[in-house]
């Protein structure tokens, strides 16, 4: 672990070190939280979305499962269309 030197800039913005950033693969727009632990103590922590765990876990089962994006597409416009049968038709 080491300690980076930051500064609070205009609105509160602060700049995390390009190196670290690099490291962890942060880029423009991730979400942290920041935990206030008392004593003027923070904890800044990374929070990948919902929607991006979701989709990088159902990308892993694809592969996994050796199914492609298109056999996918075709499985739900075929379940799309079963369903509009069954309650529009």
């Amino acid at each position: 672990m080491s300690i980076v030197t930051v500064q609070l800039r205009r609105k509160g913005v602060i700049t995390l070190p390009i190196g670290l950033r690099k490291r962890y693969g942060l880029n423009e727009g991730d979400v942290f939280a920041l935990e206030d632990l008392g004593d003027g103590t923070f904890l800044l922590l990374p929070r990948v979305s919902q929607v991006a765990r979701l989709g990088d876990r159902v990308a892993e089962v694809m592969e996994e499962s050796g199914v492609s994006t298109e056999e996918v597409l075709k499985a739900l416009e075929e379940e799309r269309e079963e369903y509009y049968r069954e309650h529009y038709a």
